[in-house]
């Protein structure tokens, strides 16, 4: 008997072959359209007999304790599993075709002050392998505003020392190249000397630039765990910093030093300037923020 979860695989696999969806594309819609069945399951439903009903009351329980973000990415996902499976003649209808759009809020990112982030970075002065791994890592996320799985992805030979380039692999694969700065060139280099990347065991050969303590390819889960341990003996609030905030920190701080907002686009990988000008906005509100702070006449 064919199932839902096979009817998933088959889209996250037409999907993969016929759209080239990044990996981490396919795990957030495959989390969200499991999620979706959980529910399904707990009600004794199946896919096939699902209403509009239905699915805005499923929305309606996550909008009680997800973002507005998820709630809209959730049934984005919904939406495209079940176009597929009606184009597929294996739905008669597709039940997300009348749902109500999730309205996203306009979040704005936090970053850090340039401030913390110096700090943080200072306090990286450790000589040992791992150290000098760490620097590299926190280097490259707030040198490049590079994403988390980019970072992870890359391989040695996507550094290009002599033109000052990396060659980053963004979201469907496209590959964009972003500059190496001067800090960002000498921690690498010094992760890539004797007594840096060379002294971590690898028990089988790897072309990844960042490597865990067993030798084998740094994960996202594990760029979360140095920063968090390095936040710490910074004394920066860990609930404040994440790899992603290394990100909007680059762009905001990169704005606010007079940078183009096209050249923060393509640094940062974003298919739609709009995506990027949200950055403008934080910039805004630092400057409104320390114009009400500083000026005599702010307050009328």
């Amino acid at each position: 008997m064919v199932t839902d979860r096979h009817w998933l695989h088959e889209y996250l696999q037409w999907l993969t072959v016929e759209k080239g969806r990044s990996r981490a594309t396919l795990e957030s819609y495959e989390r969200d359209c499991l999620q979706f069945l959980s529910w399904l399951d707990e009600r004794g439903a199946s896919l096939s007999s699902v209403a509009t009903a239905d699915v805005e009351q499923y929305l309606q329980t996550l909008r009680v304790t997800k973002a507005p973000s998820s709630v809209s990415r959730a049934t984005s996902s919904l939406r495209g599993w079940c176009g597929f499976l009606v184009d597929e003649q294996l739905l008669p209808i597709d039940p997300t075709q009348r749902v109500t759009p999730s309205r996203r809020g306009r979040t704005l990112p936090k970053p850090l002050e340039e401030a913390v982030v110096l700090h943080l970075l200072d306090t990286l002065d450790d000589d040992s392998a791992v150290g000098l791994r760490d620097a590299a890592l926190l280097e490259l996320l707030y040198g490049t505003g590079a994403r988390v799985s980019e970072v992870t992805g890359l391989a040695v030979s996507d550094l290009d020392f002599d033109e000052g380039l990396i060659r980053v692999t963004g979201k469907g694969s496209k590959q964009r190249l972003v500059p190496m700065g001067r800090s960002l060139e000498r921690a690498l280099r010094h992760y890539l000397s004797p007594g840096g990347r060379s002294e971590f065991p690898m028990p089988r050969p790897t072309t990844r630039l960042f490597l865990n303590q067993r030798g084998g390819p740094l994960t996202r889960q594990g760029v979360d765990l140095i920063i968090e341990r390095r936040a710490l003996t910074a004394g920066i609030d860990r609930q404040t910093i994440s790899a992603h905030v290394f990100r909007h920190s680059c762009a905001t701080h990169m704005l606010a030093h007079g940078a183009d907002i096209r050249v923060v686009q393509e640094l940062l990988g974003h298919a739609s300037i709009a995506t990027t000008q949200r950055y403008t906005a934080v910039s805004v509100t630092s400057l409104r923020s320390a114009y009400t702070a500083a000026h005599p006449r702010a307050h009328g």
